[in-house]
């Protein structure tokens, strides 16, 4: 039987400006959005019904019934495909979910890209209604994995000039926060947009523009679990982090660092420090 295995990898937004709201309660997004070479691993192999299995250390609370994203997904695509076929799907998850970077998106769009190749099937175009219907990640996540802007409610998508080398320390303190709970908690629904990436920046430069952006879901998140707050300020601490915040909706925040090995000795003081945080080195990916 023919088997697909590939990696999901997270999302990271290092902005995140909330412009407005619709009138059917999704809220307008501007973001840039990296990928980070931590993963979850995937694979599908052909089957006569439709399953999936899940395992890895964030494998707890992950449902195996079709409200599992990856399950959504692939019988969207089955829909819309008219695919008579079914898949055995397993899920190694690797990263937090509830986290903010992403891992439920980016597994569900890494499932419709394995399955239209294993269905032999049209793939889904990011802008799809159905795409879209399964999260504001979901579309950027089914884009090669390179920097991007994503604005709308998540499904207009456009290059970025490339950035500087960098890499991140993702931390995420054990807390969960309820994106819907996070929005709730907005006080304004309506700020300006995220500045033109200017083309050719130097590392420094790059700092100096992620510092003038703002990630609006930061504040409400920071209410609602403190420890946000806290593991941002212990990132900052360390001078070779050039700059911190925080990813999506929380709880995984960033610091960012000029290089891989930067990040490693970073992620090494953060993990002796604390311990029950999940903490994780990990190069910014970008076209070659």
């Amino acid at each position: 039987m023919a088997t697909i295995k590939a990696t999901a990898p997270a999302k990271v937004n290092l902005t995140l400006h909330v412009t407005g709201r619709r009138d059917d309660g999704y809220h307008l997004l501007d973001s840039l959005v990296v990928f980070a070479d931590v993963c979850d691993q995937l694979s599908a192999t052909s089957s006569a019904d439709l399953r999936i299995s899940v395992s890895g250390p964030f494998s707890p609370g992950v449902p195996t019934d079709d409200s599992n994203l990856m399950m959504r997904a692939a019988m969207a695509l089955k829909r819309v495909r008219g695919v008579e076929m079914g898949a055995a799907l397993t899920l190694e998850k690797r990263l937090p979910h509830a986290a903010g970077i992403g891992s439920g998106s980016s597994d569900a769009a890494l499932t419709l890209a394995m399955l239209a190749e294993l269905w032999g099937v049209p793939p889904l175009p990011a802008n799809a209604p159905e795409v879209v219907a399964l999260g504001a990640d979901v579309p950027v996540c089914l884009q090669a994995p390179a920097p991007t802007r994503m604005t709308g409610i998540g499904e207009t998508l456009s290059d970025v000039p490339r950035l500087p080398d960098c890499a991140l320390v993702l931390v995420r303190p054990p807390v969960e926060v309820p994106t819907a709970a996070v929005f709730q908690a907005l006080t304004s629904r309506d700020g300006s947009g995220m500045d033109d990436l200017p083309l050719g920046l130097d590392y420094d430069g790059f700092v100096q523009w992620l510092a003038a952006q703002r990630n609006d879901l930061q504040a409400p998140a920071e209410t609602i679990a403190p420890e946000i707050t806290h593991a941002i300020a212990a990132l900052r601490a360390l001078p070779a982090v050039s700059f911190a915040g925080m990813s999506g909706s929380g709880a995984t925040c960033y610091g960012l660092v000029k290089d891989i090995a930067t990040a490693r000795q970073v992620a090494r003081r953060m993990q002796v420090a604390h311990m029950n945080w999940w903490v994780a080195p990990a190069a910014v990916l970008q076209p070659a």
